[in-house]
């Protein structure tokens, strides 16, 4: 959806790539701190998750790309805590 690969996910996550891999596979429990650390990378990528009160819950991709601003995008490589907004 973001375009990210399962590498630039864990990344920006802070986790290892095999973490994120064994998490998308169900071979371990997902832990709520590494849940909290994807949902922040995926949303810096455009993702907004959409609560029950939306009609249910689910994710899209968020008007205007990453930040909600075409013109103030960051490409997804270089996304990190250190230029969020």
């Amino acid at each position: 959806m973001a375009g990210l690969t399962q590498a630039m996910l864990a990344k920006l996550a802070g986790i290892s790539a095999t973490e994120l891999n064994d998490i998308e596979r169900g071979d371990v429990r997902l832990r709520a701190s590494a849940a909290r650390a994807i949902q922040a990378a995926l949303e810096s990528a455009g993702v907004e998750f959409i609560g029950e009160d939306g009609g249910g819950p689910g994710v899209r991709l968020r008007k205007g790309g990453a930040r909600g601003d075409p013109g103030a995008a960051i490409p997804i490589e270089e996304l990190t805590s250190e230029n969020d907004e």
